[in-house]
């Protein structure tokens, strides 16, 4: 793109670096959600729980199948 095409774009400078920042939030945000050392801790987390008696074992089958799900997540790759 020119120096024309840069000029007139200018005016849309704040919203495509707010459009920038909200996807590198997102992206982050899903590298956290989908880590595996994450998840697991969270699965050992709800061992406990379940251990503990803090939650049924309906509860625990439904949260696990969720948590198992996560691990077997394959992120989109951005090219």
């Amino acid at each position: 793109m020119g120096l024309v095409g840069e000029l007139l774009l200018l005016p849309l400078a704040p919203a495509r670096g707010t459009l920038w920042v909200l996807r590198q939030v997102v992206a982050e945000a899903e590298r956290q959600y989908y880590d595996p050392a994450a998840v697991r801790a969270e699965l050992g987390r709800l061992e406990e729980r379940l251990t503990a008696g803090e939650i049924d074992e309906d509860t625990f089958d439904r949260l696990e199948d969720e948590l198992l799900e996560r691990l077997r997540h394959e992120p989109a790759r951005e090219f």
